[in-house]
């Protein structure tokens, strides 16, 4: 499709641009080299009565949509101290942004797309996070960029199905239904944008790493993604439907606490809730969970038998999940940044032990001697970090390697402060570098004792592998596909070198001590 006004065709691109949805017209601006649309709706609010409810088709609008500004993300309690660019909250909240180059001339494009989800435990995290994110990407000119908000917490993420009633009805993995709409509205209308819908990578990062690697598995989203960036993806955390259950009445019990409600029925009561005590409730949860079941995580998506049939290590183990490329990797110590307000691995010696308690007992002394010191903070950080992301990632690379083409990767890179203060490279710090976030407060001060120069080349070199593999489905000829056999793995440091079977040790050590995963 041509990228121009709907009204007077444009020799250039023009600095509002329109273009036709299938449910209106949009407004979008012009940002430099980069075409925006944003907070564009992709499903019916989900208020009211659709609480806890599948996402619905959107209701066309008459006239030009104003589509210039991101829309609300899901409600959430706030990460920080409140800041003017902090983006508002509201149920209101399933909207999607594409960015496109902006042409020169008048030009008919089908261009790769990228879909990427955000990460946050699928509690915080927003379309806004990173401003200016994905901007490098699109400025290549080789393609259009997408990214949404969706449910989260217990909005999106809590179970309440067991609730419905004659006159209500509650759906299960409400945020994973949200991000199957988003697929099919990209689907539906990303040729507007110039992006080809027969060409889609997904990716995303933690939360949106799990959520890519799950939609792998989930029926509805066949056909609506060619291949797959899973980063630091927490593959394991998918849970059963008895769990869910008990997690959904724990919720429910504390949100009848929260409300000194103790006569509503449960149906009503979860409609009618104030979405602050929702929240309350939900934190609650989260902060209980680690202790009380260590090793999982309350806001996640759940198997339902229906939109999720199986967990999805299981749909890799016996060939069922997309048969689609793959790159998936993690950062060199996933679990360093997991401590205070995100105490939520099991790193502490209680939460060790029930892991422990739970694997066979031959193979106790083969996971110690992985894991050294393991009363230490670092070696107990590592424990867990491995334990939600590394060796799950591992697991799916290698067992979805029998099917389709999977390349591995580690991020080993951290600038020198990073390293003074005992994180290294830990869970998430590749984003910055990915998206050239690198004039950051944070960037810069992880920055000032040096290595900057090398965090920012990393970044450059991370842009070109996952445009490549956006454009080509396949990756240069450098880093090699990763297979059980050989487990090569692109270790992205200063320099960056192909490692085969990383930690070897470690992974036969789990292989054994989770012999289900």
């Amino acid at each position: 499709m041509v990228i121009q006004a709907v009204d007077t065709p444009p020799v250039h691109a023009p600095s509002q641009p329109v273009v036709r949805v299938r449910d209106g017209l949009l407004r979008g601006v012009r940002e430099g080299g980069v075409l925006a649309w944003r907070g564009i709706p992709y499903a019916a609010p989900p208020v009211g009565p659709r609480r806890f409810r599948a996402p619905e088709p959107v209701e066309p609008w008459s006239g030009i949509r104003d589509s210039r500004r991101c829309g609300p993300s899901s409600c959430q309690l706030p990460r920080r101290r409140a800041t003017a660019t902090r983006p508002t909250c509201s149920e209101d909240c399933l909207s999607i942004n594409v960015l496109a180059p902006a042409v020169g001339r008048q030009t008919k494009l089908s261009l790769p797309v990228m879909v990427f989800i955000h990460g946050g435990g699928y509690s915080v995290g927003s379309s806004q996070d990173f401003p200016g994110q994905g901007e490098a990407f699109v400025r290549s000119g080789r393609v259009v960029y997408v990214n949404f908000n969706y449910r989260l917490g217990a909005l999106g993420y809590l179970d309440f199905s067991r609730y419905s009633t004659a006159g209500r009805t509650f759906e299960s993995n409400l945020g994973l239904r949200d991000q199957v709409a988003a697929l099919q509205w990209v689907h539906d209308n990303i040729r507007s944008f110039g992006g080809n819908p027969n060409n889609v990578t997904l990716f995303g990062e933690s939360a949106g790493g799990n959520a890519a690697i799950t939609l792998m598995a989930t029926p509805s989203a066949r056909g609506l993604f060619s291949r797959v960036i899973a980063q630091s993806p927490p593959p394991g955390a998918v849970y059963s439907p008895v769990l869910a259950a008990e997690w959904a009445e724990e919720f429910v019990h504390e949100l009848r606490r929260i409300t000194a409600d103790t006569r509503t029925e449960t149906a009503d009561l979860l409609v009618q809730a104030d979405v602050t005590h929702l929240l309350r409730a939900a934190l609650t949860l989260q902060m209980r969970t680690p202790d009380a079941q260590p090793g999982t995580f309350p806001l996640a998506p759940v198997v339902d038998g229906d939109f999720l049939p199986e967990k999805p290590v299981d749909a890799f183990r016996h060939g069922r999940a997309h048969r689609v490329p793959l790159t998936i990797g993690t950062n060199d110590r996933e679990g360093s940044a997991f401590r205070g307000r995100v105490d939520i691995l099991p790193t502490s010696p209680d939460r060790i032990q029930a892991l422990f308690a739970r694997a066979p007992m031959d193979v106790h002394e083969a996971m110690r001697q992985a894991y050294p010191e393991l009363h230490t903070k670092r070696t107990s950080s590592d424990f867990g970090g491995d334990f939600a992301f590394w060796f799950p990632s591992v697991t799916v690379g290698s067992l979805h390697s029998r099917v389709a083409p999977v390349h591995f990767y580690r991020f080993d890179l951290a600038p020198r402060l990073m390293h003074v203060i005992g994180l290294d490279a830990t869970h998430g710090i590749e984003l910055y570098a990915l998206f050239n976030h690198v004039d950051t407060v944070f960037a810069r001060t992880a920055t000032s004792l040096g290595g900057r120069r090398d965090f920012i080349s990393a970044g450059e070199r991370m842009r070109r592998h996952w445009l490549r593999f956006a454009c080509t489905g396949a990756m240069e000829h450098s880093w090699p596909r990763y297979t059980e056999y050989d487990r090569q793995t692109l270790i992205i440091d200063g320099v960056d070198r192909v490692e085969s079977d990383p930690r070897g040790h470690r992974r036969e050590a789990w292989q054994q001590f989770l012999p289900d995963l």
